[in-house]
């Protein structure tokens, strides 16, 4: 919020509420802006207000009075993102986003967290940046919508605050109590939670996740929609967890079985697997265009090599 410095007493501007005057131990009244400037000769004051552009703020800024603004806290533009989102809802909006449901909306949260893999694997900090408001874009939607239900609305504000309360109750050695409160834990109650390291807390956190959602079943609560591979490894990481025996993974002949076993082999021997076959994909995709640029540079249209042609020009 600005503060303009520039004639005698405590002054709000007047697109501030009232009683945030009296907050400020601001006057009750404020003078035009020629008669503010006038004051400015005498004894200094300061105008406290949240627009630049409003009328006294143009007067005393062209009068010559310093301007002081706090900085924003730390995600203040994310108050933006949500207006606009709430506009484009909003009557008068965008017809397409006024249409969309959860349902509808699923094939977009996919299709941009993929693209924000992507962007890490590749190390592009310009398109991790982009890709990350896109996928902020799909919560902030996917809120909106359910702020609209009229069955059990919930808003933007609740989904923070469950996540506030998740973190903060599953960080106990980081914050004091389990209450989502945010002062920081003493030394004592960070010795006395157990959490020592980075593997220590993961084992704490999957505890109090347990405690949290009453879970019935170690593998309750794995996301079943996820890619095969990474579903794979995730099962047989939570039942691990419980003392599953190893001999009782899906071992059979057909395909199913056979990548289910790979899959759970690299988890158990500390790999991800969906990340090294990722990796793997990725190789493999780059080698293909590369021979394929070969066989152009040698008048050759990729689209018709010949299995010669192919061994000819790739490299793995």
């Amino acid at each position: 919020m600005p503060f303009l410095i520039g004639a005698s007493g405590v002054f709000a501007s007047a697109e501030l509420p009232r009683d945030v005057w009296t907050v400020l131990g601001a006057k009750d009244w404020l003078p035009p802006p020629d008669i503010l400037v006038k004051m400015g000769t005498g004894i200094p004051v300061v105008l406290v207000t949240s627009d630049l552009a409003e009328p006294t703020s143009v007067a005393l800024v062209a009068a010559g009075a310093p301007v002081l603004e706090t900085p924003e806290p730390a995600g203040s533009r994310l108050l933006d993102a949500v207006a606009v989102m709430d506009r484009l809802r909003s009557p008068g909006g965008c017809p397409w986003d006024a249409e969309q449901t959860h349902d509808s909306l699923r094939q977009y949260l996919v299709e941009e967290t993929f693209e924000l893999l992507e962007a890490i694997e590749d190390g592009d900090r310009a398109a991790i940046r982009e890709e990350l408001g896109d996928v902020l874009l799909q919560v902030l939607f996917h809120a909106r919508v359910a702020a609209e239900d009229g069955g059990d609305p919930f808003t933007v504000d609740d989904v923070a605050a469950e996540l506030v309360a998740k973190l903060v109750g599953r960080h106990p050695h980081v914050f004091q109590g389990n209450d989502a409160g945010l002062n920081a834990a003493s030394t004592e109650q960070r010795a006395s939670s157990g959490v020592r390291d980075a593997a220590s807390q993961a084992h704490r956190w999957e505890e109090l996740k347990q405690i949290e959602k009453r879970r019935e079943s170690s593998v309750d609560g794995v996301a079943l929609g996820q890619p095969a591979v990474a579903l794979a490894a995730k099962l047989t990481q939570r039942v691990g967890r419980a003392g599953f025996p190893v001999d009782l993974l899906p071992d059979g002949t057909d395909t199913g079985s056979t990548l289910f076993a790979v899959a759970a082999l690299a988890k158990l021997a500390g790999e991800d697997p969906e990340a090294e076959l990722r990796a793997v994909s990725r190789r493999f995709a780059d080698a293909v265009r590369a021979a394929e640029r070969a066989a152009r540079d040698a008048a050759l249209d990729p689209a018709k090599l010949t299995a010669q042609e192919w061994r000819q020009f790739y490299e793995s």
